[in-house]
């Protein structure tokens, strides 16, 4: 690809303002520090040259689109969508073929919300098996082992005494029961229990968690019942810890912390990898058929079940209970995590368990409706593949929220049918001696317990978080081929952050267009709607009055006003490019300008909170249902450029220009934009995801410090040409990246030289 001629510009610019320090400018977000502000100057052949000048300071948003004091009708000014205030349907697809492309998208966007994608280094698990319990037709053992140094999975091992050779296996997590795998009902409740027809025994319905492990031990399966992180024997993260300050910390951070969220670092995640390598260590047991392995568990218990089904091929059944609903989605921080149910829910997410069976089971809760909501687009799923039998809902509204007798027989009868385990129907429980605690607990003076609490959790993030660097420095091109690798982690991640791509063309409509003039040139107030998502934002259009065949689409901190100066007429930048015979299209985006009721840019995200507990502060209740106000931006970058190519015929070239702040959206616009923007200027001021110190600052994106931050967001446009601004060295990644492409000549950075000219790559 060969770059035009370059051309020396010379100094012609007003003086710095009263607001520009050196190398920072005073108005920007956080004080960051930011190179000298640039303008830029187009020479009838479109050759752009770069000049420093002065802050342009006007405030006043002058060009309007909407009368004073009217929003936009945009949905994302409305409430935010809520894990328990939602529906969130499933919609089949109509061939299979659109199946393996909806089912990979949803099957990513869980392992990326749990900061599995890609999967972390799977290190020994030295796994430890003691205490043997016999009771008589099975045995129960203790064991723990290392999900990764030091963390251990911890539970009880059942297994049915006289068989022989490989035995189907049954992984066992439990919901949000007190103390979990210790869970006993008590004295007087479990008779209440009998009364209501939920146990049929006094002594072993005390533990309706300890049941169907043993009922399942008796039909000849070997069973593992697992901790949750925080529940009985694994203490070594805190379940309910939630957002703590002491934890928000450059370094050694904490979970619940914008520097664990900006890597993907969460419970969800923690307790979805334990499950991974629980099934790991499970499968290469000698007496356990790896084929044939179901997971079972109730509530939260089943929301570990399907998304161990969503994110792992191996499991051969799920029985998910009182979990996978339209309605409320999860609770627990533990359910939840940035970009797991934007525009899905758990019912989609369940889906991916298919072809294989999953048996479900409703009650007097949120799963009341499966059998009229989310059940009848499971079957349409299982007939469209050739398996229609193989998904069920039982719903058994008479019970509360529970996992009791009744609905385990519902389970026994979908395991003995899909695991093959041959017994006569129906399968009835028999009583049992329920483990004490001492007979279940795995620690003890032989067994120390391992270290816990805040000193622990962050040298936990801190193994995880150098695993991850570790894996994203491999992953830096050295050719075409590591390239491509490089696009389909960091970028299919990306992609999901950002969660959406270019409009399709004439998706992006202008309405309520006015025309008019602005000096020598055409100009025009409109909203873009993106019609199909009810989004829109106000757009001022620029244009020479004779024909043109490219379009600057000039993204600004200032939202659209950043085109003008003081005066009320274009900046000399954007003259420069209009006298070139080029169009300039500018925009507010999402929380800028016309957005805002005082025209400043969103100070604070809006956020989900249900009350005053440090959990309820925890961003995955936000960013798990609604893109962040940074994806937010980006998209509307999209919506601009998507606008810009109908704007002549034929399809305008179409420029991309971030600059005084605004580099970052810019960034993710072009990663995503593909061929359709020919250049783009990124102006990075030094922006790091890492250094956003808050959950609720605009700038905030989940997972945007893992994937090598903007740096590795910037590679993503190899081989496409950039200007790079902003940045004291070109960041490595971004080199390899365009080397690797075999287009290094399609990266520029500047340079500013001693008497504020440059020579420009355009």
């Amino acid at each position: 690809m060969t770059m035009p001629t370059q051309a020396k510009w010379p100094r012609r610019c007003p003086k710095k303002s009263a607001n520009t320090v050196e190398g920072r400018d005073a108005n920007s977000p956080r004080g960051r520090t930011m190179p000298s502000r640039v303008c830029f100057r187009l020479a009838p052949t479109l050759i752009v040259g770069l000049m420093v000048v002065g802050v342009v300071s006007a405030e006043t948003a002058v060009f309007r689109v909407l009368p004073e004091g009217k929003q936009p009708d945009d949905r994302r000014l409305g409430r935010l969508v809520h894990l328990s205030k939602d529906y969130f349907p499933f919609t089949p697809p109509a061939t299979p073929e659109q199946w393996a492309e909806q089912s990979e998208r949803i099957g990513r966007r869980v392992k990326v919300a749990a900061g599995i994608w890609p999967m972390p280094t799977k290190t020994p698990a030295n796994a430890v098996v003691h205490g043997l319990v016999d009771r008589g037709d099975y045995t129960v053992e203790k064991v723990y082992f290392e999900s990764v140094p030091g963390h251990f999975v911890t539970g009880n091992l059942y297994r049915p005494k006289g068989r022989e050779g490989k035995l189907p296996g049954v992984l066992c997590p439990h919901g949000h029961f007190a103390n979990g795998r210790f869970y006993d009902l008590g004295a007087n409740d479990v008779r209440w229990s009998l009364v209501r027809g939920e146990e049929r025994f006094e002594v072993g319905g005390r533990s309706p968690l300890q049941s169907r492990c043993v009922q399942l031990a008796r039909m000849g399966c070997v069973v593992f019942h697992y901790d949750m992180v925080g529940y009985a024997d694994s203490r070594q993260v805190g379940h309910y810890a939630g957002v703590r300050p002491e934890m928000n910390t450059p370094e050694r951070w904490g979970y619940y912390s914008p520097g664990a969220e900006a890597r993907l670092q969460t419970l969800f995640g923690l307790q979805t990898y334990n499950s991974i390598r629980t099934l790991d260590w499970f499968a290469e047991l000698p007496d356990v058929d790896p084929a044939r392995i179901a997971v079972t568990g109730c509530s939260g218990g089943g929301t570990q079940t399907f998304v161990l089904l969503a994110v792992d091929p191996r499991p051969a059944v799920a029985f998910p209970a009182v979990m996978v609903s339209t309605a409320m989605q999860g609770g627990c921080t533990c359910e939840n995590a940035s970009y797991l149910r934007i525009d899905c829910g758990n019912v989609d997410i369940a889906a991916l368990a298919a072809p294989r069976p999953l048996g479900m089971t409703g009650a007097d809760d949120w799963t009341k409706e499966i059998a009229a909501k989310g059940l009848p687009e499971l079957k349409r799923l299982y007939k469209m593949l050739g398996v229609e039998d193989r998904v069920m809902a039982r719903p058994l509204v008479h019970f509360p929220h529970n996992y009791n007798y009744v609905s385990r027989a519902v389970m026994y009868h979908w395991l003995n049918k899909h695991l093959g385990l041959g017994f006569d129907e129906p399968i009835v429980e028999e009583d049992y001696q329920p483990l004490s605690i001492a007979e279940m607990s795995v620690w003890n003076d032989d067994h120390p317990k391992p270290p816990s609490g805040p000193e622990y959790e962050r040298s936990l993030l801190e193994w995880i978080t150098a695993d991850s660097d570790r894996q994203m420095a491999q992953l830096v091109p050295t050719d075409r081929a590591s390239l491509e690798r490089f696009r389909e982690v960091v970028g299919g991640a990306v992609d999901i952050m950002i969660g959406r791509g270019l409009p399709a063309a004439g998706e992006v409509v202008a309405v309520g267009r006015e025309d008019g003039e602005l000096g020598e040139w055409r100009m025009s107030r409109m909203l873009l709607r993106e019609q199909s998502r009810n989004e829109e934002i106000p757009a001022v259009l620029l244009e020479p009055k004779g024909d043109y065949d490219r379009v600057i689409v000039w993204i600004d901190r200032k939202g659209k006003q950043g085109m003008f100066g003081d005066d009320g007429m274009p900046r000399r930048e954007i003259e420069g490019f209009l006298s070139a015979g080029a169009a300039v299209l500018g925009v507010d985006l999402f929380g800028q300008g016309e957005f805002t009721e005082d025209g400043k840019p969103l100070a604070k995200a809006p956020m989900n909170r249900d009350g005053d507990k440090p959990t309820q502060a925890y961003a995955g209740y936000t960013f798990g249902y609604n893109p962040p106000v940074f994806s937010a931006r980006v998209h509307d970058v999209l919506k601009a450029v998507a606008f810009a190519r109908q704007l002549a015929k034929p399809e305008p070239r179409v420029w991309l220009f971030g600059l005084d702040g605004a580099g970052h959206w810019v960034a993710a616009a072009r990663a995503q934009a593909g061929d359709v923007v020919e250049r783009a200027a990124i102006d990075t001021a030094g922006f790091r995801f890492a250094d956003v110190a808050a959950c609720d600052d605009p700038d905030f994106l989940p997972g945007g410090a893992k994937y090598l931050d903007l740096p590795g967001i910037i590679a993503l446009s190899a081989p496409h040409p950039v200007w790079l601004l902003g940045e004291t060295e070109v960041p490595p990644v971004v080199k390899a990246a365009y080397e690797a492409s075999g287009h290094p000549e399609s990266l520029q950075k500047t340079h500013i030289a001693p008497d504020g000219s440059t020579t420009a790559p355009f």
